[in-house]
């Protein structure tokens, strides 16, 4: 493994930040992060991303099995593709076995596509930056509400250039030993990014889109979902072979959006859409609302006092 490039910056006293994604190392969003972090000369920038798109994976890992790493050339950077998950990368990246330091702040993006209400629980880069908070490093997941036919790459870099000052902010209450480990923050930048309003701290809503399954013949059949939610429309999406190996009397299903639920009141997916850059403070657990939980409270009683097997 040759580290020499980073080892001899080891005396640098710039804070080191760890970049990954789940859209790949090869993407648009993280190769604009990485080039705004190197270019403002305040950061030592180490990459541990996927070798290959891992969109919508969420947590998982792997565990029956080695990873493989592979250095890649990122000018300014330390940067190398790895065979596993979005989670995979963080755990390796961070672990002082593939760097010889613990990153000082991680961040995961920038995707393309929002990740807010409960596409969080889906999403491959909220899931790099929880990685990172579940062994107590600050961690920020990015993405830029990418949409077709109005976005250009040109934006990461303006979605980019917005974060830094959060990213500053961070170090600097890290320097100071303020800095909270009790969540990470999702930050979602708006589609109009070089027009944007500003900051706006916001919660976790309840938006998703409604998901149903068509019927195809073909891998081909019906386009690629991309990581934005929409289906390949322009000739300048990456296209992929056709690996899926389909026997006679196989049924062959493409995921198919339905539709879209958002929140009627102030949530994250909507102050994004009024065109703020939303920063949504996340932990790890997932609780049920208290109306839930209440009526579980009353009904848990009764199960054994029902159904238990001597009124059987």
């Amino acid at each position: 493994m040759e580290n020499n490039k980073y080892t001899d910056n080891c005396d640098d006293e710039k804070p080191t930040v760890m970049v990954t994604n789940d859209d790949g190392i090869d993407a648009p969003g993280l190769r604009a992060l990485v080039r705004v972090l190197v270019a403002s000369n305040r950061f030592r920038v180490l990459v541990c991303a996927p070798d290959s798109e891992k969109s919508a994976v969420s947590h998982s890992i792997t565990w029956r099995h080695p990873i493989s790493a592979k250095q890649v050339n990122i000018d300014g950077a330390i940067a190398y593709a790895v065979s596993g998950t979005p989670a995979d990368c963080t755990s390796l990246g961070i672990s002082q076995a593939l760097f010889p330091l613990v990153p000082d702040l991680v961040i995961s993006g920038i995707n393309m596509g929002s990740n807010c209400g409960y596409h969080i629980v889906y999403s491959g880069t909220v899931a790099g930056a929880r990685e990172a908070f579940f062994n107590d490093i600050p961690a920020v997941s990015i993405s830029y509400d990418w949409v077709g036919g109005r976005s250009s790459v040109d934006d990461y870099t303006l979605a980019a250039e917005a974060c830094l000052p959060i990213f500053r902010a961070i170090v600097a209450e890290i320097r100071n030993k303020s800095y909270p480990l009790g969540g990470f923050l999702n930050i979602d930048l708006p589609t109009d990014v070089a027009n944007h309003k500003g900051y706006k701290l916001t919660r976790q809503g309840k938006s998703i889109f409604k998901m149903g399954w068509t019927q195809v013949v073909s891998e081909r059949q019906g386009g690629k979902m991309l990581s934005s939610m929409e289906m390949e429309s322009d000739s300048t999406a990456k296209t992929e072979s056709d690996t899926t190996t389909v026997t006679a009397g196989d049924l062959l299903f493409k995921r198919q959006v339905k539709g879209a639920q958002i929140d009627d009141f102030d949530s994250d997916k909507r102050s994004l859409q009024e065109g703020y850059i939303t920063v949504t403070p996340l932990g790890a657990v997932s609780q049920a609302e208290d109306d839930c939980r209440s009526y579980f409270d009353e009904w848990l009683p009764s199960v054994a006092q029902r159904f238990s097997s001597s009124a059987l």
